[in-house]
Parts: structure tokens; C-alpha cells; sequence
């Protein structure tokens, strides 16, 4: 396993990653680390690994969509993407029993980024370079637009003259539910779903659209 980790990037990622790889006892170093661990901007991935001379090391990135050909040209690489988001509000135990996939060329390659995910407190899973792109969508689907709906719900509580934090607790029994589906739809209630339609085309028609795609998606 690795003793020595140089961390390059301390945005939220890379505080939280480095903060718990000191808790691990690693060093972190910036010279002649046994593992260089890119936490910069997808992006800068490239760019930054391009400047880096190869030597015996490691090299990884913590992106989810990027390819490990970014890291071009180190040949001792692998991805391991954290499946989580981060604030700076918080510390390492962001990373406590959160999943990460592990993108390799190598078994080594393998073996090392799932060494490296569990010292990070990660269960890792094997992710195909080819699937990386349909993953990070999936991701950001399930984390980034549950932002946007929650937004969206917030502002229609708004017009509404309800509280939008009253909305938290039924999101967050919604995911203890196991997702369970409830509400008009699920009951084939569609007069209420078209009342829905009638009071946001009155109140927010802008938000129509998005109420009917959404609508479509969750009858199918």
C-alpha cells in the first residue's frame, strides 16, 4: 500500500481526501511520493499531469467522467472517483461508507485503487473506462438535478405560501422509503395531476415543462 501521497488540489475533494489520509498516518508530501493524486478541476486534469515527469510512482484522478488517457503520459495510473459531494462546512467523514469507482488498465492498477478507496473509508466497485461517461450521468442525475428539484418544489412553496423547508423531511423519508413511490401518479390520479398542471401554468409557467417531462418519466 501506499505510505506517501502527494495531494495536488484542495478544493472540497481534495481537504477531505487529504484530511483523512493524514487520519491514516500517510505522509503527505510534495516531493517523491509513492502516489500523485490529482484533486484539481476535470479540466486541469491533463494539463497537470502532462507537467509531472513520469518516474516509479503512482498517478490518479478523483473525476468521474474524465478518462485515464488524461493522464498521458504516466503509465502507472488508475481513476477512483469518490460517489459523493462534498462541502468545506464538513470533514473527512464525508467519505464513511460512501461507494467509489475504480477505473484501471492493470490488475495492480486495480488492486491499488481499491487499497487506496478503502483507506479512504469507500466501498470501491469496478468501473469499465467505457461506462465512465454513462456513470458520472447517472451521478449527476441522482445528487446535481436533486438540487434543481429541490429548488424548483421550494419556489412553487414559495407561491404557495408554505414553508420550502418543510420539504426536507419528506425528501429525506423518501429515501429512507427505499424510493418508494406514492402520491397521484403512482395512484392514477390524473385529474390531480392535471390540477397541478393548471396551478403552475397559472403561477410558474415556465415550470410547466419540466412538471410534464417529469410526470411522463415517473408514469412510465
Amino acid at each position: 500500500m501506499f505510505e506517501s501521497v502527494n495531494v495536488i488540489g484542495r478544493g472540497r475533494v481534495g481537504t477531505a481526501v487529504a484530511a483523512r489520509l493524514e487520519e491514516r498516518g500517510l505522509e503527505l508530501r510534495e516531493d517523491g511520493a509513492e502516489l500523485v493524486l490529482l484533486c484539481v478541476p476535470d479540466a486541469a486534469i491533463r494539463d497537470v499531469a502532462g507537467d509531472l515527469a513520469p518516474g516509479p510512482g503512482w498517478i490518479a484522478h478523483v473525476s468521474g467522467g474524465t478518462p485515464l488517457a488524461a493522464l498521458d503520459p504516466h503509465q502507472r495510473r488508475f481513476g477512483l472517483h469518490p460517489l459523493q459531494t462534498f462541502t468545506r462546512a464538513r470533514g473527512p467523514e464525508q467519505l464513511d461508507g460512501a461507494f467509489a469507482a475504480v477505473t484501471a488498465e492493470t490488475a495492480e492498477a486495480r488492486e491499488r485503487g481499491f487499497l487506496l478507496a478503502r483507506l479512504l473509508g469507500l466501498k470501491p466497485f469496478e468501473l469499465a473506462a467505457e461506462a465512465r461517461p454513462l456513470y458520472h450521468a447517472g451521478a449527476a442525475i441522482a445528487s446535481n438535478y436533486l438540487v434543481t428539484l429541490y429548488r424548483v418544489a421550494s419556489e412553487l412553496f414559495r407561491a404557495a405560501g408554505a414553508p420550502p423547508e418543510a420539504l426536507v423531511p419528506l425528501m429525506q423519508r423518501t429515501i429512507e422509503n427505499g424510493f418508494e413511490l406514492t402520491g397521484p401518479i403512482e395512484r392514477g390520479d390524473w385529474e390531480t395531476v392535471e390540477a397541478h398542471r393548471e396551478a403552475i401554468r397559472a403561477t410558474r409557467p415556465e415550470l410547466e415543462p419540466l412538471y410534464d417531462v417529469l410526470a411522463e418519466a415517473t408514469r412510465a
